[in-house]
C-alpha cells in the first residue's frame, strides 16, 4: 500500500498527527518563545495565524509572557502561584501592561480631540503609586499603577497624563465592597479598553483621594480614572509642569520606590510593533 492510499485510508490520524507537531506544539511554541525572549511583535503576530494559535496564546503564552516580563508584579497579582487566575484573563493583563489605550472625552474629563492608543516604549508599575489611588478604607487592597504616559496636546493646554492599573482579586477587594455597598452605577459610555467589560467611574463615585493627583503630578480634580468589574483600572489627568527642584524631590521619591515597583520593562520589541500598527491600537486590539 502507497503512502497516498494510507493517508486516504487514515485521514484522522494524520490530523491528529499534524496538529501536534511544528509550530502548533506547545513545547516547540514555548522553546521558540524562550529563544527570543518572548518577543511582544512576534507574539502578537502568532496570535493573529489562526484559530488554534490565538487559543494557544490565550491560555498559555500572554501568562507566560507576563511572567517573564513582570515576574514580580505578576507573583504578587496571584499570590504565588505561576498557575494562577487573572481577572479578564492573561491576554487582557498582557495588553494593559504593554498597551496605553488613549483617550477620549468623557463626561468628567473633556478633551479638544481625542488621543489615540499606542503600544508603550517602557512601562513601570508601583504598588506604592497604586496606594496613593485609595481611599483610606481601602488602603488594604493591593493596586498596582503605572507611571503617566504623556501625550503632548498642544502650546497653550498641559500634557495629557494616561494611566492604568490592575488590582489583586478585585471580586474580593474593599474597593469593589465600597462600590456595591454605595450602589454606584455603571457608566453607560465607557468600556474597558483592556477586557471589553463595563467600569465604574471613580469620580463619579467619590472615591478619587487628593493623593493620586499628587502622584501623578497633577491636580485635585483634574483625573478621572475608571475601574471594571476584573480590576483593570485606566483614566486621564491634566500634568502640571514641573520646576528643576520638583523633579529632584520626585527622583529621591522613585529611589525609594524601588522596592515596591512590580514591573519595569524596557519596550524596544514594543517599538519596532508601534510601527507595524501605526500608533493606532485598531490592529493590536485584535492581535491580543
Amino acid at each position: 500500500m502507497s503512502a497516498a492510499q494510507r493517508r486516504r485510508l487514515n485521514p484522522l490520524s494524520q490530523e491528529t498527527e499534524s496538529d501536534d507537531s511544528g509550530i502548533l506544539n506547545e513545547c516547540v511554541l514555548l522553546l521558540v518563545f524562550e529563544s527570543i525572549k518572548w518577543d511582544l511583535q512576534v507574539l502578537c503576530l502568532t496570535a493573529s495565524v489562526n484559530r488554534k494559535l490565538r487559543a494557544i496564546a490565550k491560555r498559555l503564552l500572554w501568562r507566560k509572557l507576563c511572567v517573564y516580563r513582570a515576574p514580580r508584579m505578576v507573583s504578587a497579582l496571584v499570590n504565588g502561584s505561576p498557575s494562577g487566575r487573572i481577572g479578564g484573563g492573561w491576554d487582557a493583563l498582557a495588553k494593559l501592561m504593554f498597551f496605553c489605550c488613549g483617550c477620549e472625552s468623557t463626561r468628567n474629563f473633556k478633551l479638544s480631540r481625542s488621543s489615540p492608543g499606542h503600544f508603550a516604549g517602557a512601562s513601570r508599575f508601583s504598588k506604592t503609586s497604586g496606594r496613593s489611588f485609595l481611599t483610606k478604607k481601602c488602603r488594604t487592597d493591593l493596586l498596582f499603577v503605572s507611571d503617566p504616559c504623556e501625550h503632548p496636546v498642544g502650546d497653550k493646554e498641559d500634557d495629557l497624563g494616561i494611566y492604568r492599573g490592575v488590582f489583586r482579586g478585585f471580586l474580593r477587594s474593599n474597593t469593589r465592597a465600597c462600590l456595591i455597598g454605595r450602589q454606584v452605577a455603571f457608566d453607560d459610555r465607557v468600556r474597558c479598553p483592556y477586557c471589553g467589560t463595563r467600569v465604574w467611574s471613580m469620580t463619579a463615585a467619590r472615591l478619587v483621594p487628593k493623593s493620586a493627583a499628587r502622584r501623578l503630578g497633577s491636580r485635585d480634580g483634574r483625573l478621572e480614572y475608571f475601574v471594571c468589574v476584573n480590576g483593570h483600572l485606566h483614566g486621564t489627568c491634566w500634568l502640571v509642569p514641573l520646576s528643576s527642584e520638583e523633579e529632584n524631590c520626585e527622583e529621591v521619591e522613585e529611589e525609594e520606590d524601588e522596592d515596591e515597583d512590580g514591573g519595569d520593562f524596557n519596550g524596544e520589541a514594543y517599538k519596532k510593533h508601534e510601527k507595524v500598527t501605526n500608533g493606532t491600537g485598531s490592529r493590536s486590539s485584535l492581535m491580543f
